[in-house]
């Protein structure tokens, strides 16, 4: 029973993670605790200009998409069902946990037209906000629409190389940059480099081999992982 628990209790935390880092909850509240779309009048939308860069700030990251003008936003999502399917009209309906989850394990997604209210799904906007970073390199507003337009469909995902703040950054400032993975990428180099990490690597592994037994399964990812924080520690 313990060995099945496990991997459910993976699989829940990053069900429950990805729900905090992204922009939908399941639909017909099959998941509580999720707040519902805000309405349409909740967004101003006169204030928003064709070529604008959105974000929505969220507990763990910032989602990020292109406004396209007449309440219509390009954002990249994980998504599974674009690897199985080409009919737009089951790929455009609410994008489950599960798909969410599958994309991101399959490093499949699609950027995708949403309107401003399931794009932000009742969290604050920020217009430009990264403008500031870029200065010169800002393309015309019409320039980094239509890039935007011209991209929408499957594409590949990866966390760390081509995400939603990739695709943003490459149709409004002409270069796909994220920020957030070089947050990401600095908070990692600074975990291997503490040697704590590496009790806390073999205090994480002998908790598994007791609780799961000795096995090949359970010893072998614990000399790795210790080993190679070691080394590059």
């Amino acid at each position: 029973a313990m060995k099945n628990a496990v991997p459910q209790a993976a699989s829940l935390l990053l069900e429950k993670l990805l729900l905090l880092v992204h922009v939908r909850a399941l639909p017909g509240g099959t998941e509580g605790g999720e707040p519902p779309p805000a309405p349409s009048a909740y967004y101003d939308t006169s204030c928003f200009r064709r070529g604008d860069l959105l974000e929505v700030p969220r507990t763990l990251f910032i989602h990020f998409g292109i406004y396209l003008g007449e309440n219509r936003v390009a954002h990249l999502m994980p998504d599974i069902l674009p690897a199985f399917t080409d009919d737009r009209r089951q790929i455009q309906r609410v994008v489950t946990n599960k798909r969410l989850i599958l994309g991101v394990i399959t490093k499949t997604a699609s950027i995708r037209v949403d309107t401003v209210e399931d794009f932000a799904y009742g969290g604050s906007i920020l217009v430009n906000h990264m403008d500031r970073l870029f200065k010169d390199q800002v393309l015309g507003s019409e320039e980094a629409a239509r890039r935007a337009e011209k991209l929408v469909g499957t594409t590949a995902y990866s966390l760390l190389w081509n995400n939603c703040e990739h695709f943003v950054t490459y149709c409004r400032y002409g270069a796909p940059v994220s920020f957030q993975t070089d947050k990401f990428c600095e908070t990692v180099k600074m975990i291997i480099r503490d040697q704590r990490s590496v009790l806390a690597s073999v205090l994480v592994g002998l908790a598994s081999i007791i609780c799961l037994g000795l096995a090949p399964s359970t010893a072998l990812p614990t000399i790795f992982i210790t080993f190679v924080l070691w080394m590059a520690g």
